[in-house]
């Protein structure tokens, strides 16, 4: 690529020709604040916190929709600039009612920082957003009008990411306005990605730290906390540490030091799951009935489905949700093994979804009247109750979880990344198919690896056993129509709603972008790949637990299995 010379405080760069002044400026190392930039969509320059003085032109630019040009200098701390930066920084200030005791983001908020940075006087201008109204979507997602900065981020994410079009701006100039729109036929299916790229947390998780911290002091309760596979590769940056550093021994014991009776692993959960959708592809594949199978352990897909095509309903795969599963063998199956009254139990699900949260107080989910997840808090609420306690994430020893639900293959933790959930399935059909044979077609299999990768569709034929399946992997449901336009070319369907599956989930870390998902998803495949037990069906403790259902089985189709419906409003 051709290389300009620009000049940015006087100093002679570098750059790629057609970069941005914030990107040329930021790979040589010089910082320009700025707010609604995100990689994952268009640059739209507007909360103008980013502005530079440019010799020559008149007026001061924005350096994050800006090209940088062959000779051009730039000025990003001049008496100018900061008097401009400073006033935007005030006037947002002014847009955003601040919550901050109560924000889950309240320590990684940039817009607080940059406050702190360039000493503005919060209190300069008046609030004008003060009266604006608070939407709450289902358990999951609220927007909260009094504390929007209009940077539109939010309906980038629903419209532009994943085609929802949920999201839409009312009103012009200083009455703009983000509202859920009145269109009949639009629903929210909770994926978070709103909440996930929003700069100040006006669109953000329905939080549930409060009711967990509550819980943990009631005396007559054992709360036990399961975390999800993704949380071990994307908590430590809220830290500091590396993106995808792989921190499963801290998270454990950050649980531990919050105080948590038990500490599991949903990756124990992925495990069940895993065998028993690879259980049913098969014996579907048998029959030849409802095929193509479609995973359902995305909460948003679900949602999608049973609001935009309920005829596809039939084809989702009964198999519950791990963490869905492991809540489930913790209320039945650990219940009975430690002789504790389920009632007393209180599970706490640590997830990166925010659609996790309606899917715990699905009421089909019940076993025998209970619920088996109590609550559900997003990585972002488990970050900020850690760092509200001042515990010192990084630097906690090393703890391993409790067992028999700690235990986990390399095939249960690839389920935080797309095309996981599908592979994890297919090792384990792969075995079950070849059964006692000992022909060529039946040599081990571990890897499938066309399944993988940040692609939006994934397509391929893989071999399962002496079968040919034709899968595909969404990543992503703003890429699901060239999919369905063909769906019954398929034998097995993968959707994950969050662009990457769970490593973007939208209560995951901000900022999660393709760059991000990327090392996210790489450290899962690592820790596959460094696990002896790589395979769902050799953890012998879920064939444990399966064995003792199979005995209960009014019990087991419970705990394993679930059933959906078509809706039109939660």
């Amino acid at each position: 690529m051709k290389q300009i010379k620009i000049k940015i405080n006087g100093r002679d760069i570098s750059c790629d020709e057609g970069r941005t002044i914030m990107a040329a400026a930021r790979q040589a190392g010089i910082m320009i604040p700025g707010l609604c930039g995100h990689p994952d969509f268009p640059m739209k320059g507007n909360c103008r916190v980013c502005v530079v003085e440019v010799r020559g032109r008149g007026k001061l630019v924005t350096a994050c929709s800006t090209p940088a040009e062959d000779g051009m200098e730039i000025m990003t701390e001049n008496e100018r600039v900061r008097r401009a930066r400073d006033t935007n920084i005030g006037l947002i200030f002014a847009q955003h009612v601040e919550k901050c005791a109560t924000c889950v983001w309240r320590f990684e908020c940039k817009l607080l920082k940059y406050a702190e940075d360039y000493k503005i006087s919060l209190n300069h201008f008046n609030d004008r957003k003060g009266k604006r109204a608070k939407y709450k979507f289902a358990n999951a997602v609220e927007l909260d009008g009094t504390q929007c900065i209009d940077c539109r981020n939010c309906v980038d994410a629903c419209s532009l990411l994943q085609k929802i079009d949920y999201l839409e701006i009312k009103g012009k100039g200083a009455d703009q306005e983000i509202v859920p729109t009145k269109k009949k036929d639009r629903h929210c299916i909770l994926c978070g990605q709103c909440a996930v790229h929003c700069p100040v947390s006006s669109a953000q998780e329905q939080t549930s730290w409060r009711a967990v911290e509550e819980a943990l002091k009631d005396r007559e309760k054992i709360v036990v906390a399961q975390f999800a596979p993704s949380i071990r590769v994307s908590i430590g940056e809220d830290f500091g540490l590396p993106y995808g550093k792989i921190v499963t021994e801290n998270v454990i014991s950050g649980l531990r030091k919050l105080g948590f009776h038990y500490v599991f692993d949903v990756n124990f959960g992925a495990d069940v799951t895993t065998v028993v959708e690879g259980m049913e592809l098969l014996e579907r594949i048998k029959k030849g009935e409802r095929l193509p199978m479609i995973t359902s352990c995305c909460p948003g897909w679900v949602n999608y489905v049973e609001f935009y095509q309920s005829a596809l309903l039939p084809f989702l795969t009964t198999a519950r949700s791990p963490h869905i599963h492991a809540g489930g063998i913790i209320k039945t199956y650990w219940a009975a093994k430690m002789k504790i009254k389920p009632e007393d139990i209180s599970v706490v699900s640590v997830m990166p979804c925010t659609a996790k949260k309606y899917e715990a107080i699905r009421p089909e989910l019940k076993i025998n009247g209970l619920f088996p997840v109590d609550h559900v808090i997003t990585t972002r609420e488990f970050s900020f109750m850690m760092k509200k306690r001042k515990i010192d994430f990084p630097k906690l020893p090393k703890s391993a979880a409790d067992n028999p639900l700690g235990e986990y293959s390399g095939a249960a933790a690839i389920f935080g990344g797309s095309g996981g959930v599908m592979e994890a399935a297919l090792r384990t059909a792969h075995m079950i198919a070849c059964g006692d044979k000992k022909s060529g077609i039946c040599r081990p299999r571990i890897d499938f690896k066309d399944v993988r990768g940040l692609d939006g569709i994934k397509e391929a034929t893989v071999k399962v056993a002496d079968k040919e399946l034709r899968v595909a992997v969404v990543n992503g449901i703003g890429n699901i129509k060239p999919v369905l336009d063909k769906f019954h070319t398929y034998d097995y369907i993968e959707v994950m709603a969050c662009p990457g599956g769970c490593i973007g989930g939208g209560g995951q870390p901000i900022p999660t972008t393709q760059a991000i998902r990327e090392k996210r998803i790489a450290a899962l495949y690592a820790l596959d790949k460094s696990k002896k037990m790589r395979k769902s069906y050799e953890n012998k403790s879920v064939i444990k637990v399966l064995e003792w259902l199979d005995k209960r089985p009014q019990l087991e189709s419970k705990v394993l299995h679930t059933s959906y419906r078509k809706q039109t409003g939660y």
